[in-house]
């Protein structure tokens, strides 16, 4: 029976502990999506996590060709284009016969000189039309080699001295929104743009299918520095302004619930905010959708519908739990009448169980205790047999 009472009594601590009214702050930064709301919004959810957190400086920038690999094709001799087989964008191959000239040099018919290609690489300009005298100083054809290129970062100047050279780059480019290139810094520029306050950093991309092109408008985060084990979360999570930033935690017990939680942010990069404060390991944030959860008026389900699906008993609009007194006076405001009995909630119920447990385990201690009595009387009564009287 002691094993059993310490058994009951946490269980009735838990069952008040369930009954008690939430928190005022969680009911008033508390907000209820229904189920269509909630896909409308188009919810996402992302963990915050402890993890090495990378230090970055923003720039922009542009993409270029590497010098190197640009070419020139043009003709030793003077004379007439009679054919010309690539026009700009098509790709060629070193060697391929790209011009063919027709030379002044006396003839019949005057002879005819092929011009191939310097490089493989994509045609970038045609400066020349069948039928167009030629002199050697004319460029006929421009011929680059995308297969490499340039990302060109306008970094400034109060900055450049925390990025070093082999420093990774992320590059992120109009032009080709959800694509982000990862390149190496190689080298600094020659000369300072005086006017605008930067320096170039020049990064060397891999450009395999030739998606990136010379003069694309580009946007780098150029990594400084990596802290391991700093908790973060994706920076579209953080919502608010710089002096009161919020995240919208994931409920533990409501569905499509949202607590607004105020937090301390560090430093951000292009894809995670450094949290000093306000959040655990293993919360769940809201990502999309984050932006309208403050005007989101609650979605159609009230905190006191949430609890009552949740508990399976009635709540106050606060989230406190009804008592008794507060439905009778509901009901009668309602002009309904009171049923026949009143309504009981699991702690009464948990209760009474108690008490009947206690009475009988009581009950059957009394008995036990009065056996006990007995069986020890009759043992005294065996060892002490009544003497014989004088008669006998």
């Amino acid at each position: 029976m002691k094993a059993i009472l310490p058994i009951l009594l946490g269980t009735a601590v838990l069952l008040v502990a369930e009954e008690e009214a939430v928190a005022p702050e969680r009911a008033a930064n508390t907000i209820i999506l229904d189920e269509v709301s909630a896909r409308n919004l188009g919810i996402e959810l992302a963990e915050a996590v402890e993890t090495d957190f990378e230090e970055t400086i923003f720039a922009i920038g542009r993409i270029d060709e590497i010098p190197t690999n640009h070419a020139v094709l043009s003709s030793r001799i003077a004379g007439r284009i009679v054919e010309l087989n690539a026009i700009p964008g098509d790709e060629v191959k070193a060697g391929q016969v790209l011009v063919r000239v027709e030379s002044r040099q006396p003839g019949n018919p005057p002879p005819v000189i092929p011009l191939a290609a310097p490089i493989s690489g994509t045609v970038l300009e045609s400066h020349v039309r069948v039928g167009e005298p030629v002199d050697p100083a004319n460029e006929l054809l421009d011929i680059v080699d995308l297969s490499e290129v340039w990302a060109i970062a306008r970094v400034p100047e109060q900055e450049a001295g925390r990025i070093k050279v082999g420093a990774t780059g992320r590059i992120r480019v109009a032009a080709l929104p959800g694509e982000t290139f990862v390149g190496e810094l190689i080298r600094f520029g020659i000369q300072a743009d005086a006017t605008a306050g930067t320096l170039d950093a020049i990064f060397r991309l891999e450009n395999p299918d030739r998606h990136l092109r010379p003069g694309m408008r580009a946007e780098f985060s150029i990594i400084t520095e990596t802290r391991s084990d700093v908790m973060a979360v994706p920076h579209e999570a953080v919502q608010g302004d710089a002096a009161n930033r919020v995240v919208y935690v994931e409920d533990f017990e409501l569905p499509n619930a949202f607590i607004k939680c105020p937090v301390q942010t560090g430093a951000r990069n292009d894809r995670y905010v450094e949290i000093v404060n306000g959040l655990f390991p293993g919360d769940r944030v809201v990502t999309t959708g984050s932006y309208f959860l403050g005007s989101a008026g609650g979605g159609g389900v009230s905190l006191k519908e949430a609890l009552d699906a949740a508990h399976g008993h009635e709540h106050n609009e606060d989230g406190s739990l009804m008592t008794d007194e507060q439905k009778r006076a509901r009901d009668a405001a309602r002009g309904v009448a009171p049923e026949g009995g009143a309504s009981t909630g699991p702690l009464t119920v948990f209760l009474g169980v108690t008490v009947c447990i206690l009475t009988f385990l009581l009950l059957l201690s009394g008995i036990k205790h009065r056996r006990d009595g007995r069986t020890l009387a009759t043992a005294l009564q065996a060892s002490n047999p009544p003497r014989p009287g004088p008669d006998a």
